[in-house]
């Protein structure tokens, strides 16, 4: 039989893909947004339809000179096609925004595309270690704020946690009563659901939070802590943590798989001594993603 062909018990039952409509930033180097959400839902079987906010050459962390192609305008467009042929989400996932512009224009896309039955995942990614990036304003992150509103889950980090409820950021350890409070006031505006990533009550440890408002569930779960810092995992943790959800585990289980696959992506750069700028191996974890939804034995000793 020609290589090309697959055996016919190799495709039995097989259904078709959850899709997800990923808004994001893509930088063309250093591994962030969509050049690791498209590989990521892909290996846990999740079909992505990609709509680009910019264009960059690389991320904006570290690096001085890069391109950077704003898409806002194009942002409407692309929604309303697809919305005028048909297409369904399971889930509309968004992250970094470019403009105060763009905050609105998501609101209006959830609005458009998203399903009665369909999750909304928002990673309001607008800094770290207490401070806002560059390119965000407080303006900005009330407009987040408000966004966070329409979604089911929100994973914001402790920085991005303090802009979203106009409170002082604090640095950790943290404990118990902290983040919880935290999290049920982020609750409060208005998500079901909420991950704290970045979550530490001990030095040597780091791991998220999670809070589902409907059972007043709370867990926490975490890794040992890995020196340095690195760029793209915020994304890469938020992106597991929707294949998990999509593939049926519980809010907890689904954050406990993206801390594990999150801390072996940093664990394996680290050893391997990477430029940190240059985002983590990501790669090279695949494989765990693969085995752990069943779609094919993985072959990497790590994953087992």
């Amino acid at each position: 039989m020609a290589a090309g062909f697959a055996r016919q018990k190799d495709v039995k039952n097989v259904t078709p893909p959850k899709r997800v409509a990923a808004i994001h930033d893509l930088s063309g180097f250093g591994k962030c947004s969509l050049t690791e959400i498209l590989p990521i839902l892909a290996a846990s079987g999740i079909e992505c339809s990609a709509l680009p906010t910019a264009v960059l050459s690389t991320h904006t962390g570290g690096f001085s000179g890069f391109t950077y192609r704003d898409l806002t305008q194009d942002m409407p467009a692309m929604a309303r096609h697809w919305k005028n042929i048909g297409v369904r989400f399971d889930a509309i996932y968004t992250g970094f925004l470019g403009s105060e512009d763009q905050i609105q224009i998501v609101s209006d896309i959830i609005d458009l595309l998203g399903d009665e039955d369909g999750l909304v995942l928002i990673d309001p990614v607008m800094g770290d270690e207490g401070n806002l990036y560059q390119t965000y304003t407080p303006a900005m992150a009330r407009g987040v704020a408000r966004l966070c509103g329409k979604a089911d889950v929100i994973v914001p980090n402790l920085t991005e946690a303090a802009f979203l409820l106009d409170e002082p950021y604090r640095e950790g350890p943290y404990d118990h009563a902290y983040i919880q409070g935290v999290a049920r006031r982020l609750c409060a505006l208005g998500p079901k659901k909420v991950v704290l990533t970045g979550v530490y009550y001990r030095e040597d440890e780091l791991g998220a939070a999670t809070l589902d408002s409907q059972t007043d569930e709370f867990s926490f779960y975490s890794q040992k802590a890995v020196p340095g810092f690195y760029h793209g995992t915020g994304d890469i943790f938020s992106s597991v943590l929707l294949c998990g959800l999509l593939n049926g585990l519980s809010l907890p289980a689904a954050a406990a798989l993206a801390v594990d696959f999150t801390h072996n992506c940093i664990q394996r750069t680290y050893e391997a001594s990477i430029d940190q700028r240059f985002g983590v191996l990501f790669e090279q974890a695949i494989p765990r993603l693969i085995q752990r939804f069943g779609l094919f034995p993985s072959t990497d000793p790590q994953s087992r």
